[in-house]
């Protein structure tokens, strides 16, 4: 007779809600109609963190992953558009750039269109390009108040257009909890107080309730936010610390009140010891100021931050204490951490959801039985493991270029020794502003030449290809480029008109 192998998983426990847990439910939820049980326990009593408000494109797959109408999924969260980040004071006080999301341009006769643009800056003519966002439709848009969806046809300018969301996380929490209930996961209340291990093999047997419950499962998702209750403190799998090139260790976060119609992108302001983000939604701005403790005190970072709201607080301020990196497994046994349980990178480039995301579908595609293949969980540690890496050089990319020598804490970042996997890409910018994209890697080379180019890191030279390149035609090209670009940002309608006319929220939607 056959061995029929091992069995299939028929239990899933998830434990913690908020956007992790419930991101994780919703796409889960599909495997109940084939008989799997999909349990999510969390407690009122634990808050959640609640402060990733701000998202990347790829959330936009998600969402449609599970056939999410997005103007409704905007009304139900309060949402706005967000186009790109607008960096003040990074590079040098003083200063400002934009971090747009899709492309500058475009390439010619196998050119990159950074380094034809670059070779046109260096000569210095009177016809030199203007900033390199001027060719990016996301930013100019942004620039402008704009929004509207992109163009399917690509050969339209409009098809270059980039967006992803803010959002109230609660609120979206809500809305992915109602659709995978309706789909058969099943949330109970409680708070878990003991996990249940195996004597032999170490796997996780059911989690204990602080009422005496036991719940049962084959699969178990860690979703308990930075507590780390499965992954960490059961599993006892080991945290890798960033504090060194990461040095910001807490937060204060507050909403505001609008003063303004929403900008379609958010803003991160550098301040002595940290940064401040604005985030505005369709009924209230989130605010946050993410400081280092080593270089400023609670009571003077929580004064930075309520000085630089635009319109009055609608609640009380909340701290946050963490330290980034994340843990040395994502992935152990027959237990996987999502979110915060695994690893946290401040919110800089707003990337906590899109590594939910992530961790979610790796999981699906890796999506075990109760052999739990060694071979499937190393491929899953190593692509996620080196996802948080890379996303993790960006962030710090940020903090490094910078020509800031006004504090202590500056001074610091300038100075640090980084890690070989960021000053390779640096080393290579460097010479001939080469920019490649590895296998599976987040942030395209847009991304890195917006920020490098905007903090002021200018290479020593251009890829020789240029120089077959007419000057004169070069010019040409960036100026049509340029007037395509502005052209079509002018004549999408206003952000706050788009929202208006196709996905305003109620008011409700304040809380």
């Amino acid at each position: 007779m056959t061995d029929p192998g091992p069995a299939r998983i028929t239990r899933i426990v998830i434990v913690g809600g908020g956007t992790a847990g419930w991101m994780t439910a919703a796409a889960m939820a599909r495997l109940v109609e084939s008989g799997v049980a999909v349990t999510l326990v969390e407690s009122e009593e634990i808050g959640t963190v609640g402060v990733g408000e701000a998202t990347i494109p790829s959330l936009l797959d998600y969402n449609r992953m599970l056939g999410i109408d997005e103007d409704d999924f905007v009304r139900a969260t309060g949402a706005t558009f967000k186009l790109g980040i607008e960096f003040r004071d990074w590079g040098r006080l003083g200063d400002a750039y934009f971090h747009p999301f899709g492309t500058h341009g475009r390439d010619v006769e196998g050119v990159a269109f950074h380094q034809l643009w670059l070779r046109q800056a260096r000569l210095g003519r009177a016809d030199m390009p203007g900033p390199i966002g001027d060719y990016c439709l996301s930013a100019v848009a942004a620039r402008n108040g704009r929004f509207t969806r992109p163009s399917a046809n690509p050969q339209s300018v409009l098809s270059t257009l980039s967006y992803a969301f803010h959002f109230d996380a609660a609120l979206y929490a809500r809305y992915l909890r109602d659709r995978a209930e309706a789909a058969g996961v099943v949330r109970i209340e409680g708070r878990v107080a003991a996990v249940d291990r195996h004597a032999g093999t170490g796997f996780i047997e059911a989690v204990r309730l602080a009422d005496g419950r036991a719940i049962n499962g084959d699969l178990f998702v860690d979703c308990s936010g930075f507590r780390s209750l499965l992954l960490g403190d059961a599993m006892d799998v080991g945290f890798t610390s960033w504090q060194h090139w990461l040095p910001c260790d807490r937060a204060w976060a507050v909403p505001s009140a609008p003063r303004d119609a929403p900008a379609p992108h958010t803003r991160a302001t550098a301040e002595a010891a940290g940064w401040r983000w604005r985030i505005p939604l369709q009924h209230r701005v989130g605010n946050g100021h993410v400081y280092a403790s080593d270089h400023v005190d609670d009571e003077t970072a929580l004064r930075v931050l309520l000085d630089g709201l635009d319109g009055p607080p609608l609640a009380d301020p909340r701290q946050l204490r963490f330290v980034a990196g994340r843990r040395d497994r994502l992935w152990d046994r027959n237990c996987v951490a999502i979110g915060l349980a695994g690893g946290f990178l401040e919110p800089l480039e707003s990337t906590s959801i899109h590594l939910i995301q992530s961790g979610i579908a790796r999981l699906m595609s890796l999506f075990p039985d109760t052999g739990f293949s060694a071979v499937e969980i190393a491929e899953y540690n190593r692509q996620m493991l080196r996802e948080y890496d890379q996303v993790r050089d960006f962030i710090i990319l940020h903090y490094h270029a910078t020509t800031r020598t006004d504090s202590a804490f500056w001074r610091h970042c300038q100075s640090m020794t980084l890690p070989p996997s960021l000053q390779a890409k640096l080393d290579l910018w460097a010479g001939r502003a080469r920019i490649f994209r590895e296998q599976g890697e987040l942030f395209t080379p847009d991304s890195w030449i917006a920020v490098l180019l905007g903090q002021g890191i200018w290479p020593a030279s251009v890829d020789p290809l240029t120089a077959g390149l007419p000057v004169a035609e070069s010019a040409m090209f960036l100026d049509h480029v340029r007037e395509m670009v502005a052209k079509t940002a002018e004549a999408m309608p206003r952000h706050a008109d788009f929202i208006a006319r196709h996905c305003a929220a109620p008011l409700r939607t304040a809380a």
